[in-house]
């Protein structure tokens, strides 16, 4: 059974001017549930990353555009979602259906000065892409403090 959760999500218009404001919403939820600096950091590039992606692939310029960002806030972790597809959607849903990257598919929505999919899933503890009606990239930062009290409980067993 899954834990509860808060949920929060953002449409904004596919345009780079938007990106800056997914940042201070993520950098807001990521410090209120106890990450650290230097961890938000790294959730907020991860992130400006898909987003950017999304703003200058997923549409052409006559295109009006969409970026949603969704937020899933757990005790343990922040799993974030963008997604180009410009619709709302159901995040245990979108969850499920989505798959882990294979190397045959093509990534150039992902390459963002060249570094794009490693650079995210460098920085991020889970990462999974779902290419339908679009592209939503699925990203996971577990807390550190949680990581450390479960591995202090194996130690002491």
């Amino acid at each position: 059974m899954e834990a509860s959760f808060d949920y929060i999500e953002m449409k904004v218009p596919a345009k780079p001017e938007y990106v800056g404001v997914i940042r201070l919403t993520l950098s807001g939820i990521a410090s209120r549930m106890g990450f650290s600096y230097e961890v938000i950091e790294d959730i907020k590039i991860a992130t400006s990353e898909a987003v950017t992606n999304a703003v200058q692939h997923a549409y052409n310029r006559e295109e009006n555009g969409e970026v949603v960002v969704g937020f899933a806030l757990y005790e343990n972790r922040l799993e974030v979602m963008v997604a180009d597809s410009g619709k709302s959607f159901d995040i245990k849903e979108t969850r499920a259906e989505t798959g882990p990257y294979s190397n045959g598919e093509q990534v150039e929505f992902l390459r963002e000065g060249g570094l794009g999919l490693y650079l995210i899933e460098s920085l991020m503890d889970e990462v999974n892409v779902k290419l339908h009606k679009g592209v939503s990239v699925f990203m996971t930062k577990f807390l550190e403090r949680e990581q450390v009290e479960m591995d202090a409980e194996k130690i002491s067993t």
